[in-house]
């Protein structure tokens, strides 16, 4: 961990940290919701996302020394669950021996530098477009955490109906949190989602119904008790042998594409937003980065659930002023009383922290200023990086076609030298990706 801060940048550290807490403790909940589908006990994979999210944050604190958050990533939660487990109908252990081999391929990868070697091949504008496609990608969750952006058959997504108490109470969250950004207030993302959460207590109660959005109940914020017994009942249930079945490849090779092209857009996207760069350049203690974001892999496989990987909300905590390992150590380690406390997530409702996430998205687009759309030949393929992360809802599908995309482009134009041989490479990675099922 970076030492030497002063006491008012001390306090921006932990007071980012807290930010990105509650920007990602959803996926204590959620992702126990998920992988409960695929046969797993919700109180199992709760205690493992917390144990993860905790140990693997800390470390990325302490050894890599970055501001993000790792925990049980979303969309990997979902293939684990949907693609392996319900639908080619492997066994949930065998599943997680798949997440463990996985892990120990990424950790191969990080430790010959062959992600990092990926992520100097990127070019330029792709970087500054990733950024900028995370950021709405960011406010488009945030948006659908409100149910501000719901579906429609007519025209895909709409608007909600402004008459509704929860969609009201999310506008005036986004409305007080945007004036105390702009007035730069200390600490006013926390202050907006506790603003929220407050106007959102009397939802179901004097005003409203919250039963469509809150799984039948009435009220939005809800106490549920205090304490709850932790359940390590999955730690060391994964299947090492049979997951090593010829069968099984195609499933670990998926996870190791997803995550391998989630992590690296990640870390590009926020670095370029958040300015962390070392002297090269290149994102700030990439290669300790990655290699955490192996391990975490590794450990989620062991402790009973999907992937570790790093979060993109963490942007809400850089965006806070959280610049070193305190933000995510402070983050990590809020995760751990909730191996007991975990009934005390229903109190802060998705709409309390979706109006951070909006903003988020306007904090990560200022990369996009450095692509020079002028010059189409590198101006479309970062434009369909950009629009795809948000419009697939996939960090990974927007940065595969903005390789291919790049590729095919510089060499029927004769631009081949802009086209290492790095990245023909990627390339076949990415079309690899596609094809791999996920």
């Amino acid at each position: 961990m970076q030492t030497g801060l002063s006491v008012p940048a001390t306090r921006t550290e932990i007071l980012a940290g807290v930010s990105t807490f509650l920007a990602t403790m959803y996926i204590i909940v959620v992702n126990p919701a998920i992988l409960s589908q695929a046969g797993l006990p919700f109180s199992g994979v709760l205690t493992a996302t917390v144990l993860l999210s905790f140990g693997c944050s800390v470390m990325m604190g302490l050894y890599a020394r970055n501001p993000m958050v790792v925990a049980p990533g979303m969309g990997l939660n979902a293939f684990f669950t949907f693609t392996a487990v319900k639908g080619m109908g492997i066994r949930p252990e065998v599943a997680l021996g798949a997440v463990f081999w996985a892990g120990v391929l990424f950790l191969i990868l990080s430790l010959f530098n062959v992600r990092s070697a990926i992520v100097r091949i990127i070019p330029k504008p792709l970087r500054y477009s990733v950024s900028a496609g995370i950021g709405l990608f960011i406010t488009l969750i945030g948006f659908e955490n409100a149910k501000f952006i719901v579906a429609n058959p007519a025209t895909l997504v709409s608007i909600a109906s402004l008459k509704d108490p929860i969609i009201l109470t999310f506008i005036f969250g986004l409305f007080i949190t945007s004036v105390l950004v702009i007035r730069q207030v200390p600490g006013a993302i926390i202050i907006g989602i506790l603003l929220t959460t407050l106007a959102a207590l009397p939802i179901g109660r004097w005003w409203g119904d919250a039963s469509a959005v809150n799984f039948g109940q009435k009220t939005l914020v809800n106490f549920q008790g205090l304490f709850a017994t932790p359940d390590f009942s999955l730690i060391g249930k994964l299947d090492l042998v049979n997951s090593l079945q010829w069968s099984l490849w195609p499933v670990i090779f998926a996870f190791v594409f997803t995550d391998l092209f989630d992590s690296l857009s990640t870390f590009v996207g926020v670095a370029e937003a958040a300015d962390l760069y070392d002297e090269d350049g290149n994102p700030r203690n990439l290669n300790r980065s990655l290699t955490v974001d192996a391990v975490a892999t590794t450990m989620a496989g062991l402790l009973g659930t999907s992937p570790g990987t790093a979060y993109i909300e963490s942007a809400v905590g850089i965006a806070q002023g959280g610049r070193t390992g305190l933000t995510a150590i402070v983050a990590g380690c809020l995760f751990l009383p909730f191996l007991f406390l975990s009934p005390l997530l229903s109190v802060i409702p998705a709409i309390a922290t979706a109006p951070a996430l909006v903003l988020v998205g306007a904090f990560m687009m200022k990369p996009i200023t450095k692509i020079n759309w002028g010059r189409l030949d590198d101006a479309l393929p970062a434009f369909l990086a950009l629009v795809l992360i948000p419009f697939s809802y996939s960090i990974t599908q927007g940065i595969i076609w903005g390789f291919l995309t790049w590729t095919v482009v510089k060499l029927a134009i004769g631009q081949s030298k802009e086209v290492p041989v790095g990245l023909l490479l990627v390339d076949l990675f990415c079309i690899l990706a596609l094809f791999s099922g996920h």
